[in-house]
């Protein structure tokens, strides 16, 4: 049986295929395929991501209930 690949491989196969398709080299047929080998990565992607985050929500159980907390990446000192 073959195995799944990792979430990180699908992204740089996803990458792979943006910079294909904006390379311009490939006809209309090849665009085409590619286009819908990455339309079908980027669903597998967005799965695995939403797995993840089913399982960070599982995590932060306090107290018997569900915390879910707004994850912010931004400094707080600084502005927008």
């Amino acid at each position: 049986m073959k195995e799944k690949p990792v979430f990180e491989e699908d992204l740089r196969k996803l990458q792979k295929i943006v910079d294909e398709l904006s390379s311009g080299k490939l006809t209309l047929g090849e665009s085409l395929k590619k286009y819908e080998e990455g339309v079908k990565i980027a669903q597998a992607c967005s799965f695995t991501l939403g797995e993840a985050q089913r399982k960070v929500e599982l995590l932060m159980k306090k107290d018997g209930k569900f915390s879910l907390e707004k994850f912010d990446d931004t400094d707080e000192g600084e502005e927008a």
